[in-house]
């Protein structure tokens, strides 16, 4: 249990959930470098990410927005995890619905679709 509290499943949190446990149980990502829904600020406004990974020297490493399924991946919620990103700057940025999965690694001022999720350097 990554969050340590009970929660309602909504939509979004069904995705959010199982796309955790696909990272822990498939990917083999350790459950210790996630973090859940935590507050970040946004110039004056605070806002939550959905999912944030760390690397092994505990630096933010992917960001992860989850939304529910019947939402479509589109710019706007490409642009939401941008703006998350300036806050907290990762080199890899993930959106899914949990029926969708689109990943993005930073590049110099630009961004590169993968096909792929990448394995944390352990």
């Amino acid at each position: 249990m990554i969050r340590k509290k009970w929660i309602l499943l909504t939509p979004e949190e069904w995705v959010r959930q199982n796309f955790i446990q696909y990272l822990v149980q498939v990917r083999k990502y350790p459950a210790t470098l996630i973090a859940v829904e935590k507050e970040l600020q946004l110039g004056e406004l605070k806002k939550r990410f959905d999912v944030l990974i760390y690397d092994d020297q505990h630096q933010p490493w992917m960001m992860i927005e989850c939304k529910e399924m019947k939402m479509k991946l589109d710019e706007k919620v490409l642009q939401q995890l941008l703006r998350y990103n300036i806050s907290i700057p990762v080199p890899y940025l993930i959106i899914t619905n949990g029926e969708y999965c689109y990943g993005y690694k930073r590049g110099r001022g630009d961004l590169e679709e993968i096909s792929e999720l990448p394995f944390p350097a352990l």
